[in-house]
């Protein structure tokens, strides 16, 4: 298995882009094999200096799958959605 894990902090004025790539990021990676493990805006901090206002898990079963989603057509018609309304740190995990 292989993991997509990241933390979100948003900007507050570009708020409906993102909620737009929210909607449309969904059925992008289901259609390439990733399973939401966690989707949540809902983060308690243990130490003050990393609050990231969203994280998210996305679990695959192979790498190939989680980059073959990331290349594919219909994600880079959405990701200026998310590269212009957030600062996201994103890891992948095997």
């Amino acid at each position: 298995m292989v993991y997509f894990i990241v933390a979100i902090h948003s900007d507050k004025k570009r708020k409906e882009d993102y909620e737009t790539y929210i909607r449309l990021v969904k059925p992008i990676v289901e259609k390439y094999g990733g399973r939401y493990l966690i989707r949540s805006d809902k983060v308690t901090p243990l130490q003050k200096e990393w609050c990231p206002e969203r994280f998210i898990v996305i679990e695959w079963n192979t790498k190939e799958q989680l980059e073959a989603c990331f290349s594919s057509k219909e994600y880079r018609a959405i990701a200026a959605l998310r590269e212009n309304s957030v600062d996201s740190r994103a890891i992948i995990v095997e």
